[in-house]
C-alpha cells in the first residue's frame, strides 16, 4: 500500500468524452472527475487519493454524504462515472481558504493532518492474526507508490522489469544465520517490527513451512555469507483475497510466490534479484515485460487476465516495476519502486482488500 500524503497539486483539466457538466482533473498520471468549470488547468488545489478516510465534515462539505466505499461510506475509491475512471478527490476545503495552495503544492505540503484525514488500514482476518513478538532484526518491505501519483520514478528508456502484482497477502520472512532463528510477519505487524509466533493455524507459516521458505533462506545465506536474508512472498488462494488464481488454500496448494529477496552482507543490507536468487527454489511473481521504460507499456501490461495460474482465470491486478539495476530514487527516498494497478482491478465488484 502507498504512503497517505494529501497535498496540493496544480492541475491539468480536461474535457470528459462522455458528460457536458464534467471534466477530468489531472494529477500526476491519475484523473479525477470534477464539475465543468471548478478548475482551470494550472490552478492549484488539494488531492485526496484512493484509500483515504475522511472525517464526517469534510465529507459532508464535499457533498459526498453516502457516496463513499466502506462500512461507514468515508473511504475514497476509484470509480467510474459516465465511463471515466476518477482515481481521489480534487478539491479546495474551506479549511485550507487562507492558505496559497500554488506555494504549498512547490514545497510539497502535507494536508493530512490538518484536515483530519487518515490512512485505511485492512481489516485482519483471524488467519492471518496470531500472537506476536518483538523482531528488531526482521528486515521489513517497503510501502509502494504508484506510477500514475509519482510518474518521475523511472526515466523514459531505463531498463526496466515488469512482475505480476499477486492479489493475496505479503509474507516477509527473516532468516538469521548466527542464530540459525526464523521471524515470519505480514506487512502490517512487520512495519511495527513485530514477527507471528509459529501456529500450524496461520496463514504464513502454513505458506512458508508448506513451501519451504526457510530452508530456502537459510541456503541463500550460507550461499552469500550473509548475516540476515530476507524473502518477500505473496501468500494467495481461497479465504486469502477476493481473486484466487486458482489455489483453493488448503496446506498443500496454498499460493505462494516470491517478489523480491533480500540480505545483510558485511553489515549493509543490499537487495537481490529475485529470479537470479530464489528460481529454482521458490515458486516466482511471473514476469511480464523486461526493456526499456515508457508510461504507455507499463499501463497496457498492467491489464488484461493474470498469468499466475497459467489459465487466465480472472483480471490482473496490475504490476511492479523495477530498475534491471538496482537503485536509489529521489522521488520515493528510497528504492526506485513502483506500482500501477488496472482500473478493471479497481472498479470491480465484491473485491477484498486484507492485510
Amino acid at each position: 500500500m502507498s504512503t497517505l500524503r494529501v497535498t496540493a497539486e496544480v492541475l491539468t483539466v480536461h474535457e470528459h468524452p462522455n458528460a457536458d457538466a464534467l471534466e477530468l482533473a489531472q494529477v500526476g498520471l491519475y484523473r479525477a472527475v470534477v464539475a465543468k468549470g471548478a478548475y482551470r488547468t494550472g490552478e492549484a488545489a488539494v488531492y485526496i487519493p484512493e484509500q483515504s478516510v475522511l472525517p464526517a465534515g469534510l465529507i459532508e462539505e464535499l457533498g459526498l454524504t453516502g457516496r463513499l466505499a466502506g462500512s461507514g461510506s468515508d473511504r475514497v475509491r476509484a470509480v467510474r462515472l459516465r465511463g471515466e475512471l476518477s482515481q481521489g478527490i480534487v478539491c479546495r476545503p474551506k479549511a485550507l481558504a487562507d492558505v496559497d495552495l500554488a506555494r504549498a503544492a512547490t514545497e510539497g505540503t502535507d494536508f493530512a493532518a490538518a484536515l483530519g484525514i487518515t490512512k485505511w488500514v485492512p481489516p485482519v482476518p483471524p488467519t492471518m492474526d496470531g500472537e506476536v513478538e518483538a523482531a528488531p532484526e526482521l528486515m521489513p518491505w517497503v510501502d509502494i507508490e504508484n506510477i500514475q501519483r509519482y510518474p518521475g520514478i523511472f526515466e523514459p528508456g531505463e531498463p526496466v522489469v515488469l512482475t505480476e502484482k499477486i492479489h493475496g497477502s505479503a509474507c516477509l520472512l527473516t532468516y538469521l544465520a548466527d542464530e540459525d532463528r526464523v521471524y515470519v510477519s505480514s506487512k502490517g505487524f512487520g512495519a511495527k517490527s513485530l514477527a507471528l509466533k509459529e501456529d500450524p493455524r496461520n496463514l504464513y507459516w502454513r505458506a512458508v513451512r508448506a513451501h519451504g521458505v526457510a530452508e530456502t533462506a537459510a541456503r541463500l545465506a550460507a550461499r552469500l555469507g550473509a548475516r540476515r536474508v530476507g524473502i518477500f512472498g505473496e501468500v494467495y488462494g481461497a479465504g486469502v483475497q477476493d481473486l484466487t488464481y486458482g489455489a483453493d488454500g488448503r496446506r498443500e496448494s496454498l499460493g505462494y510466490a516470491a517478489f523480491d529477496v533480500s540480505a545483510e552482507i558485511d553489515g549493509a543490507v543490499r537487495w537481490l534479484d529475485a529470479a537470479e536468487f530464489l528460481e529454482a527454489e521458490l515458486p516466482l511473481a511471473p514476469r511480464l515485460f523486461e526493456g526499456p521504460y515508457a508510461i504507455e507499456r507499463v499501463l497496457e501490461v498492467a491489464s488484461g487476465r493474470e498469468t499466475v495460474s497459467g489459465q487466465g482465470l480472472h483480471l490482473r491486478e496490475g504490476v511492479v516495476i523495477r530498475p534491471m539495476v538496482e537503485r536509489y530514487s529521489t522521488v520515493t527516498g528510497g528504492r526506485a519502486i513502483a506500482k500501477a494497478v488496472s482500473g478493471a482491478y479497481l472498479t470491480r465488484k465484491g473485491g477484498t482488500e486484507f492485510e
